[in-house]
């Protein structure tokens, strides 16, 4: 490695040219790629619901449908309305009171349960059905369409309505949380750095590689919404450390020698020596995530572990290369840090520490109590705010028609007329459902098949399957839906065995059940993969057992809190956010115990190895710290988006309570456990003859990194 850093300061310009020039196809890389709004499209392939998904567009060319209420318009003001919307780029037909027969025809001709489907009062209701998917980019500019040719009367909704108010929050808000995460970044330096302008380079190095990051998508073909929210301020939070180890031990080795460039290449090597380490458990945390089968893990997984690696090559070149090459100009910005270090803090930490070990055993079972509270939700229409115009649509719905859903059925086109009957008597029996509209439900004795038009029947049967619209007066996501749901699948399967329930409401129920499952698997696999490095890094066998508790309490702690405060979240928060606060701040935890373990090699007591280790290491921690919390906090205050809002909110406050935990609980888990680490610590067992009497401390070694 040290060849390779005296490389690297030898072609400090070329490598700050070359990372300039990789702006220009990283930009194009980033506005090549597609973002995914609808986070439903992430659901398992083979699950019954995506199924029926592809069915929908295969065999009836359509994919998603919105519902439309129009409100004080007059018939034929309707009538013009609709062939308007008919004529939108994507709108495969509208299903309306009109466009089942001529309007000259009495409405007394339909089935009452039909005519309320779409009339009551002054208001009225369409089916608006699209020849794409919910979320594909025809579908959102037929929406974004729609929305021009209506008036205030007119309230469009369904999920592609929310699709496309969430990429529009988004698209408005992203640079937004990116420049906060800057600026709360840039105040943390500077309170914590010994130079004005070194920050300044700190996030420009690792601007280039979030840069590179988001320009490297483009091999995925497309990312989530949530991950280009997030990534950037996220691989800043995670990254910032490295940049600041980097800086101190160059700062370290100028003291021991006044040659700048081979000052640097030391300190290029020492960094990427001690940040391997650190990097590997956050990436493992954000590789835990490929685990879900809910694949927005994956996709996030991938850009932040990703982001990771980028930011280490970062700090190790591109960091190294401006600070060599503006080195006159950062020496001229130097002044004293306002955060000192700690001394006198730690000692009297390590010396009550039986204290904090109480703490610990009083608040394990108040945060497993309040995690056990904690209460998520479901419904992603909740994440937006009201005053959207498909939330708007939403209440209008459900004042107007006692709506809040509609879903699908897929049943056989060749089922017998006897069953059809029986099975649609016995749909409209069931609870919260309003309506059962589809060419069985429509025909009867007063209204012949014949007198459908002959575009209705083809838009509602395929060569093997008929559809059926159901609408219910219960919500997304909530229990009476769900169990609906239940109930309208058994019964259509008693008749037929192929039929499937499809749409948002079914498919949530599947998103509720998947991410029980994927928040296990993560959580183990993330505290798996995390144990087996820090024994490998530490080469220990209890401290692994020991640090992972220590993060895992920090978290229960920080998800516990809702229950308390009453606080429902969303629930991609409660899958990842453990697993990420988990690989992110282990690190903390890590860079104490390894010179814990040094400490009490060299010979010291425990009382002073802990010492040692808590008053060397804790500047870092509460630096590395604030980072975090400063790349996330601003976000988590200014985002309309509640998932992305609650999600920055649990991991700035995860971050803060990691740090109180490592600076307060761990050096009690030393005192306590010191003779099973010594034990079971290659390396240390020599240290149980070491005296662990309050003898006087060794001498304090300069805070490092």
């Amino acid at each position: 490695m040290e060849k390779i850093s005296r490389l690297i300061v030898k072609m400090r310009f070329v490598i700050f040219a070359v990372s300039l020039a990789l702006l220009f196809p990283s930009l194009l890389g980033y506005l090549g790629t597609r973002v995914n709004y609808d986070i439903l499209t992430y659901l398992p392939g083979e699950i019954e619901t995506m199924q029926g998904q592809d069915i929908l567009l295969d065999q009836f060319g359509t994919g998603a449908f919105s519902l439309y209420v129009v409100e004080g318009m007059e018939e034929k003001d309707i009538v013009t309305l609709r062939e308007n919307i008919e004529k939108v780029d994507h709108v495969k037909k509208v299903l309306s009171y009109d466009s089942l027969m001529d309007i000259s025809v009495p409405m007394e001709m339909l089935p009452d349960d039909i005519v309320s489907a779409f009339h009551n009062g002054d208001a009225n209701l369409m089916f608006i059905i699209f020849d794409d998917t919910t979320s594909a980019d025809g579908t959102m500019d037929a929406i974004e369409e729609i929305r021009k040719v209506s008036n205030e009367q007119c309230f469009l909704s369904g999920m592609s309505a929310i699709v496309v108010d969430t990429k529009n929050m988004a698209v408005k808000e992203t640079p937004i949380y990116v420049g906060i995460a800057v600026i709360l970044a840039t105040i943390v330096l500077s309170l914590t750095m010994d130079s004005f302008l070194i920050p300044i380079f700190f996030l420009l190095s690792i601007g280039f590689a979030i840069a590179y990051n988001m320009g490297s998508n483009i091999f995925l073909g497309e990312i989530s919404f949530i991950t280009q929210s997030l990534s950037a301020v996220l691989q800043l939070g995670v990254t910032l450390d490295y940049s600041i180890f980097l800086w101190h031990s160059y700062q370290e080795e100028l003291e021991h020698s006044e040659d700048r460039k081979d000052a640097m290449a030391k300190a290029i090597t020492a960094t990427f020596q001690s940040v391997i380490g650190s990097s590997i458990t956050t990436v493992a945390g954000f590789v835990a995530l490929c685990f879900m089968s809910f694949t927005i893990g994956l996709d996030l997984g991938v850009v932040m572990a990703k982001g990771v690696v980028l930011g280490v090559v970062a700090c190790v070149t591109v960091l190294p290369s401006m600070i060599l090459i503006f080195d006159n100009l950062i020496e001229k910005t130097k002044h004293r840090p306002l955060l000192k270090e700690f001394t006198k803090i730690p000692a009297l930490i390590a010396r009550r520490y039986y204290v904090f070990g109480l703490i610990l055993l009083i608040f394990l079972p108040l945060a497993l109590i309040g995690y056990s509270r904690t209460s998520v939700y479901y419904d992603l229409a909740q994440t937006l705010p009201d005053s959207l115009p498909s939330r708007q649509a939403a209440a209008e719905l459900d004042e107007n028609f006692d709506m809040n859903s509609a879903y699908v059925i897929l049943y056989d086109k060749n089922m017998d007329t006897s069953s059809t009957n029986q099975m649609i008597s016995s749909l409209k029996k069931v609870d919260g459902i309003d309506s059962v509209l589809g060419i069985d439900s429509l025909v009867g004795p007063l209204l012949p098949k014949s007198f459908l038009p002959e575009k209705i029947t083809e838009e509602l049967e395929s060569d093997e399957y008929k559809m059926m619209l159901i609408s219910s007066e219960y919500a997304v996501a909530s229990d009476e839906i769900n169990a609906q749901i239940d109930e309208v699948n058994t019964i259509v399967k008693s008749y037929d065995e192929e039929a499937m329930v499809v749409g948002e409401a079914p498919c949530t129920k599947d998103l509720i059940t998947i991410t029980d499952t994927d928040f296990k698997v993560v959580s183990w696999v993330s505290i798996g993969l995390v144990f087996v490095i820090i024994a490998i890094v530490l080469k220990s066998i209890s401290l692994p057992f020991i640090l992972v508790a220590v993060i895992e309490f920090a978290i229960y702690i920080n998800m516990g809190i809702p229950g308390y405060t009453g606080t429902t979240i969303p629930f991609i928060a409660s899958v990842v956010i453990g697993t990420i606060q988990l690989g992110s701040t282990v690190d903390y935890a890590i860079l104490m115990t390894t010179r814990y373990i040094k400490e009490r090699v060299d010979g010291q007591s425990k009382l002073d190895a802990t010492t040692t280790a808590l008053q060397t290491s804790m500047k870092s921690i509460i630096v590395s710290a604030l980072s975090f919390f400063s790349a996330t906090f601003g976000v988590g205050l200014t985002s309309s988006i509640d998932m992305i809002g609650s999600l920055c909110f649990l991991m700035a406050r995860g971050a803060l309570i990691s740090m109180v935990v490592v600076i307060f609980v761990l050096p009690s888990m030393y005192m306590l456990l010191d003779g099973l680490i010594i034990r079971t610590t290659m390396g240390m067992k020599n240290c149980r003859h070491h005296g662990d009497g309050n003898r006087p401390h060794g001498k304090i070694l300069k805070f490092i990194a």
